[in-house]
């Protein structure tokens, strides 16, 4: 069949899977920019008869963009007047100043943020509070090596190398002392920055606008299978929330095993008298609250705003009762959470004929955080998908991947989790969303299995790009700070994988089930003649 449809180059599937493998191998090598790749649809449909100009060009603005636009304004207010650093020192003060529950603190705050906001501005605001703590941590070991008697000290803190220092006997334990101390906290700095990195990922997937994959995953839904209204932000969170929390405990200890050491009894553990390091760090985070000053008016009507987002997100339609949207029953479907996000949105942009004496933020501020590219990048890919259905590409996929419908359902879902897993450590996670979605679908189609049970794990997955610097921003960001190698990385990322993988699995096996009727074929998704009919 393969070898058929590529001798018969011409037809509408051969050309679009030329155009869908072109813009692949464009956005994993990235050799010219994801935006620009993501335009190619626009030339080359037109060109090879697959859809009208004006056609590809509808596919490019959705309902996605609207949702991004009203949370991109809230993020800016959020970053404009400081609220996240409120919000994140007041995460860090509910769990103390030992540095074990210092990185679970900072996870759990830079987890939170990444459930509103863009995960690279989560990241970037939590990480300079982060480094303010982990140097006055290092400042004080100074501090308290200071007192030893240690005449090699200096030469010990200029190399490092210990093992090749010749010295009499009466100094070496005296000299391993502050060494071993030097070597902690370095471990300590490894597993809080890494931590925040992580922390970012793992908290952006409880939310739909939590990261854009998930976003991406939404607008497909709604593309492709039209008259599916089973995602919203509701069950999403009452889904995917409990990942994140199991993810974030998981890789807090794991992050511990691996850098600190095994003794687990701080669990159990409370009281006793602080270190001077502890002291240290916490003198730093009652100055850093200390600084912020009490709540201005435009932190409070960040937050008013922000809290009646969420509320009207969670309360348009809960599935499990009547929505407020119930109460135009007759545009049904009309309303979505763009709606909601855009309406609030632009309260701050137009607060200045409101409540303030200045606006909460300027349309440069707006247009200065807007990623641009990753709303062009998205637009490619509703294109991509279009132009697939369109074509007959997705029919000829399904009918390929038939005989993948004689393994168990939760094998399949294993194999392309760890393959979506595997790509997005190299690839953009917005790009490598894209580019599977309209091949999973076509697999969930094939072997007669609920959408939804393919393509939920695996947008998961696609969040999951922990082992390189350079496989998202937000690892980036942190390794810049000159605390990580890449060895670490590697190593934390991969413990991280696998525990992200099994929850996610975990999750639509069990309680993901009745949440989303997984184990039946919905009526909203297409039958093939002679598919293969399988249940979870």
């Amino acid at each position: 069949d393969y070898q058929q449809l590529w001798t018969t180059f011409g037809n509408s599937e051969a050309e679009c899977s030329f155009v869908l493998l072109l813009m692949a191998v464009f956005w994993m090598t990235e050799v010219i920019p994801l935006a620009m790749a993501a335009m190619l649809p626009a030339i080359l449909f037109p060109i090879f008869g697959i859809m009208k100009s004006s056609d590809v060009a509808r596919e490019y603005f959705k309902d996605f963009h609207f949702l991004l636009v009203g949370v991109i304004c809230l993020a800016t207010s959020i970053a404009k007047w400081g609220l996240h650093r409120r919000v994140a020192l007041r995460l860090v003060t509910l769990v103390g100043v030992s540095p074990v529950w210092l990185i679970l603190g900072f996870m759990s705050g830079t987890a939170f943020l990444s459930m509103w906001v863009q995960n690279t501005s989560a990241v970037a605001m939590v990480m300079p509070i982060v480094e303010a703590v982990l140097q006055q941590i290092l400042k004080a070991n100074e501090k308290q090596i200071a007192g030893e008697v240690n005449p090699n000290l200096q030469m010990d803190e200029s190399d490092g190398h210990e093992e090749k220092m010749k010295e009499p006997s009466r100094y070496v334990k005296v000299h391993f002392r502050p060494s071993v101390a030097n070597k902690r906290d370095r471990m300590v700095c490894k597993a809080m920055c890494i931590g925040i990195a992580y922390s970012s990922n793992i908290g952006g997937i409880s939310t739909l606008p939590g990261t854009s994959p998930n976003l991406i995953f939404s607008e497909f839904l709604n593309q492709m299978y039209p008259k599916c209204n089973c995602i919203n932000f509701g069950n999403w969170l009452l889904l995917c929330f409990p990942i994140s929390l199991i993810m974030l405990v998981l890789t807090w200890l794991w992050l511990y095993w691996l850098f600190i050491g095994s003794d687990f009894s701080f669990l159990w553990q409370c009281g006793g008298e602080q270190t001077e390091k502890e002291r240290a760090a916490k003198k730093v985070i009652e100055e850093e609250c200390k600084s912020l000053g009490p709540m201005s008016s435009q932190e409070i009507f960040t937050g008013v705003v922000f809290l009646l987002m969420v509320l009207l997100w969670l309360t348009r339609s809960p599935g499990f009762m009547p929505g407020w949207s119930s109460l135009f029953p007759h545009y049904s479907g009309y309303i979505t959470d763009a709606t909601v996000a855009l309406l609030l949105g632009l309260l701050f942009l137009i607060s200045l004929f409101l409540l303030q004496p200045v606006s909460m933020i300027s349309w440069r501020e707006f247009q200065e955080s807007m990623p641009w590219n990753v709303a062009l990048l998205v637009g490619g890919g509703f294109a991509l998908a279009e132009g697939t259905k369109v074509s007959g590409l997705s029919l000829w996929v399904a009918e390929l991947l038939e005989p993948l419908g004689d393994l168990p359902v939760l094998a399949t879902i294993t194999v392309a989790c760890i393959i979506v897993t595997t790509v997005t450590e190299v690839t953009s996670n917005a790009a490598t969303i894209t580019i599977f979605l309209p091949i999973l679908s076509a697999l969930a189609e094939a072997i007669q299995v609920n959408p939804l049970y393919v393509l939920i794990p695996t947008t998961l997955c696609t969040s999951f790009s922990f082992l390189l610097p350079v496989s998202n921003p937000p690892n980036a960001v942190v390794f810049s700070y000159g605390h990580l190698t890449i060895m670490d990385m590697v190593k934390a990322g991969i413990g991280t994988n696998v525990i992200g993988v099994l929850a996610t699995l975990l999750a639509v096996a069990t309680w993901g089930v009745p949440l989303f009727s997984l184990d039946t074929y919905p009526d909203w998704a297409p039958v093939y003649p002679g598919s293969n009919s399988t249940s979870p």
